[in-house]
């Protein structure tokens, strides 16, 4: 099936599956001057900016993970907010604050960080839940509302969190509810020996985030977004989502299940990365694919499944996960599409 390129700016060059793709590989390539040997992480952060969805990306120090959000950022024309999270911020630092002018005599509303199209939350578990949930609004609805005022958010709007392991000192658990807001979440790992080498003889006197520019402007993304929302998805791939994320409400292993909300973010990101392969159809191995990265980190195991584990571990989770993907039926792939 070949679908029409939506016709949302004059400029649009994403008319087709592959100049999609080609359009996309741009962004990529060009955080990959900056995250060496990472392509993966790199693929999933551009799958969820352009399903206009968040990211979590969640590892150790020094791994990366603010310098991905940064690159991701910097490849597109957009305007970006960067918070640095500490135990003395404050909710009105992230929204916005209502100051009362003399001159007017009238309150007038001055907006927080969070009004950009990309923010950047730089460890976001080190503030107290009590700043952390200021994001709630904005990221379910793209609106902050102050003094009963509501404000609308840029379009598009994508919050890039960085998280360390919560065992690490001056760390807070996020609620469940705002770790169903992310998309995904991404581990970026330790570089390989090759990347590991390759840095140290390229960074030594300059860092690549400084040189780096934009290679796709606002109008353009905004196309590529419209296009993956059209991206086809056949009753046999909904359904195997469906039977995916039900599976994960009934397993004895698990104690909190996928929401509706990870049905529908887990089918948006299928749809960017069918795009980004170079087609307008989703395959179940799209949904497989992303099934840990979309999943893992909105589920609670039982304490029995946990073991030794923290209840919010990924290993007990991603077992499961794994479990599910082979005990349920894949669609004939000469049907799904």
């Amino acid at each position: 099936m070949s679908l029409p390129h939506p016709e949302t700016t004059p400029a649009a060059e994403a008319r087709n599956p592959e100049e999609f793709r080609a359009v996309a590989q741009r962004i990529l390539d060009r955080v990959e001057t900056v995250i060496d040997g990472k392509p993966e992480p790199a693929k999933l952060a551009l799958i969820a900016l352009l399903a206009e969805g968040h990211v979590l990306i969640e590892d150790v120090p020094g791994v990366g993970k603010t310098a991905l959000a940064r690159a991701l950022a910097a490849s597109v024309d957009c305007t970006v907010g960067r918070i640095q999270f500490t135990p003395d911020l404050l909710p009105a630092d992230i929204t916005g604050v209502s100051i009362y002018d003399a001159g007017r005599g009238e309150f007038e509303f001055k907006p927080g960080a969070v009004f950009a199209h990309i923010v950047i939350a730089d460890e976001i578990n080190r503030a107290s839940p009590k700043t952390q949930s200021a994001l709630l609004e904005a990221m379910a609805e793209r609106q902050v509302t102050s003094d009963g005022l509501t404000h609308r958010l840029p379009h598009p709007f994508t919050v890039i969190a960085t998280q360390n392991p919560l065992d690490m000192e001056g760390t807070y658990v996020l609620p469940e509810a705002q770790r169903d807001r992310f998309m995904l979440r991404i581990s970026m790992g330790y570089p390989d020996a090759d990347a590991e080498m390759k840095m140290l003889r390229q960074r030594n006197t300059a860092n690549p985030l400084d040189s780096i520019t934009a290679v796709v402007g606002r109008d353009e993304l905004e196309s590529l977004i419209t296009w993956a929302q059209h991206v086809y998805v056949s009753p046999l791939v909904e359904a195997y989502t469906v039977a995916l994320i039900r599976a994960t409400r009934v397993h004895p292993d698990l104690k909190l299940g996928a929401s509706p909300r990870a049905t529908l973010q887990l089918v948006r990101a299928a749809k960017a990365r069918a795009a980004l392969d170079g087609r307008d159809f989703v395959l179940p191995d799209d949904v497989a694919a992303l099934v840990l990265p979309v999943l893992e980190h909105r589920l609670i195991p039982t304490r029995r499944s946990a073991g030794e584990h923290d209840v919010h571990s990924g290993s007990a989770i991603g077992d499961v996960l794994s479990d599910i993907l082979r005990d349920t039926p894949v669609p004939h792939s000469g049907q799904a599409g």
